[in-house]
């Protein structure tokens, strides 16, 4: 199934423009549904994993959270065969360290909301990755053993620590503001794990200290390193981030 799937949202469902998202695994696109701007993504996820990010998105909702939300199909489903619709997110990238400490706020936010949600179907967290070899995106077993190592380590400094829900992925590009809220879409990384991995932010704009921030800021590098990596060691963005994870 592919576009088609569209109809189950209802007869005047048109669909647009191609959006960037979803880092090429995902077709991400404008779509509208009853007159009103909303967004389609098409992707490879199960129903399990679907269930797990629109149950958590409504939740942020209600709490009162900008979020995307599902919007459900007629028959009252919320995704079908790796299809979800959810509404458009209005807004601006933050430029300013002002902006970026309202960010962090908005993730503390979601970390409050979060501690003790199951963890994502098939995901594995950074300190469960301390003991397995792979889970979703990561698989340790491709990465050359000096670099698995490294990565341990870092993510070693988080033992101990409380989870809750983390975005994963708070870059610029996934981040919409106006003058009275922050915005956070895209949530294809977001997953149980220590909320530091959240919190490495430009200027250091959640305020850590300076060891604080050493522990998130190479926690977050050696993720993406393992998230990214790709067995022929020539993915460049893990390589690079791979570089920043100091060597035991």
């Amino acid at each position: 199934m592919g576009w088609e799937l569209l109809e189950q949202w209802g007869d005047d469902v048109v669909r647009g423009e191609a959006l960037t998202g979803g880092a090429g695994v995902n077709e991400v696109y404008s779509v509208r549904v009853g007159g009103h701007r909303g967004v389609g993504r098409l992707g490879r996820r199960s129903d399990a994993d679907l269930a797990w990010e629109t149950l958590l998105l409504r939740h942020l909702d209600r709490e009162g959270m900008a979020v995307p939300v599902p919007i459900p199909a007629v028959d009252g489903r919320l995704f079908a065969d790796g299809l979800v619709v959810m509404t458009y997110v209005e807004g601006e990238p933050p430029e300013t360290e002002a902006d970026w400490g309202r960010v962090a706020d908005e993730l503390r936010q979601l970390h409050r909301l979060t501690y003790g949600w199951p963890q994502r179907p098939g995901w594995r967290s950074s300190t469960d990755l301390l003991r397995a070899q792979n889970g979703t995106k990561v698989d340790l077993r491709a990465m050359p053993v000096e670099a698995v190592a490294r990565c341990r380590a870092a993510w070693e400094r988080l033992s101990g620590r409380t989870a809750c829900v983390v975005h994963g992925d708070p870059n610029q590009r996934n981040v919409r503001m106006t003058a009275d809220r922050v915005a956070l879409i895209d949530w294809d990384e977001s997953h149980v794990d220590v909320p530091d991995l959240d919190l490495a932010l430009p200027h250091n704009a959640a305020g850590l200290d300076d060891d604080a921030y050493d522990v998130a800021a190479q926690a977050r590098a050696a993720w993406e390193a393992a998230v990214c990596w790709d067995p022929s060691g020539t993915d460049r963005f893990a390589v690079e981030r791979l570089a920043e994870v100091r060597a035991i």
